[in-house]
């Protein structure tokens, strides 16, 4: 996925822009399959002494040019990272282009390979985990999966838009959280004092940790590009703020483990409530209080290692570099401040759910009570 988001700024930075001034024609990428390899000598391209150039014999699968055949140049460099190794019978995505004003025949375009086609697998894990998530969940398990597609959603159609029309990062990242936790915590848990109290604490510390990520991004001199994909996205849009996207990965990072902390605390309150209802507010808060000192280890670990587990190679790094200036790197830095960033809204999430699940259950539910009794006198 990573790969191909990259691919897609490439193709948006680079080839769209290029294609638009010459007046030709976007063609969308189409699907091939590799039929045949041949190896050429690549000395005299003084690319490199492990260069190899293979003649790859491509038969499109998908478009107007659908059952013709191309050979393709593909160049191996000896470079992982970006070599392209095919064998016979691989599917790929393939870059069209246009040669001229009018695509009519099979001469009119050129064909490059793209990548390897991936989405059938992703499509297969994919499906994998939303049947044993209905297997598993049942009628949890649905709304689970309305949540996920309502948030992916939502940042592909609103976040997105936003970001790239110009509006605040930050800000965009918060109202984009705020209303995925308040579609997924109602889905999951009902309308009830439980499920407002996670969403008021989430919220909450959601708007903490924007503004804790501006001030780390700002004190810490961070540039926002830790990685390939600003780069690219630069070259495409250099008219954004990279801090500010920045700070809302930091945010839309942590939306996850805040939701998670919140509800664990706001359930836990509403059960102990419905076992004792003579406790107050304050036995409340501090038995929710005791229930998020147990969360906070391992949900500030699990999100601590989702960043190391994401900068692995970086942290293999560090055994080949000084560590004073391993640490000091943009992208160390920005991992780590990253992960400390979502540990603190976390810590920050506890007491305010905690006192407001407290308040609101208490209230609530001794409210509710009393229009039952009215209700059974009459």
């Amino acid at each position: 996925m990573k790969k191909l988001l990259v691919t897609i700024f490439v193709f948006i930075g680079i080839f769209i822009p290029a294609l638009a001034d010459e007046q030709k024609p976007v063609l969308p990428s189409q699907t091939g399959i590799v039929e045949n390899i041949k190896y050429e000598d690549a000395d005299e391209l003084n690319q490199g002494e492990q260069t190899t150039k293979q003649l790859v014999t491509i038969k499109v699968l998908t478009g107007n040019f659908k059952g013709t055949e191309r050979i393709v140049e593909n160049m191996l460099t000896g470079n992982p990272a970006y070599d392209i190794n095919l064998n016979k019978g691989d599917k790929v995505v393939l870059h069209v282009e246009a040669v001229s004003d009018t695509v009519s025949t099979p001469d009119d375009v050129d064909f490059f390979i793209a990548d390897v086609k991936r989405d059938n697998q992703i499509l297969i894990f994919g499906s994998i985990f939303f049947i044993m998530l209905l297997l598993i969940g049942h009628k949890k398990g649905l709304t689970s999966i309305i949540s996920i597609v309502s948030t992916v959603a939502l940042i592909f159609f609103m976040l997105m838009p936003m970001i790239l029309s110009g509006f605040c990062p930050i800000a965009s990242s918060v109202l984009v959280g705020i209303l995925s936790t308040i579609i997924t915590i109602y889905l999951v848990g009902g309308f009830n004092s439980k499920s407002s109290s996670a969403i008021i604490g989430t919220s909450t510390s959601l708007i903490f940790a924007g503004g804790l990520s501006m001030l780390a991004i700002y004190f810490a001199h961070l540039t926002g590009f830790a990685g390939e994909e600003p780069m690219f996205l630069y070259t495409a849009r250099p008219d954004l703020s990279f801090t500010g996207i920045l700070a809302a990965s930091m945010v839309i990072a942590a939306l996850g483990a805040l939701m998670d902390t919140a509800v664990s605390i706001a359930s836990t309150i509403n059960e102990i409530y419905e076992t004792d209802k003579t406790l107050t507010i304050k036995q409340l808060f501090k038995s929710g209080m005791n229930v998020g000192r147990d969360i906070i280890g391992t949900m500030s670990n699990t999100l601590i290692l989702v960043y190391l587990g994401s900068a692995l190679p970086l942290v293999l790094l560090s055994s080949n570099i000084d560590m004073n200036k391993f640490f000091n790197l943009n992208q160390v830095a920005t991992e780590i401040l990253s992960a400390l960033t979502g540990s603190i809204a976390i810590l920050v999430c506890v007491p305010i759910t905690a006192i407001v699940a407290a308040i609101l259950i208490k209230r609530n539910k001794q409210k509710a009570d009393f229009n039952l009794k009215q209700i059974d006198i009459n």
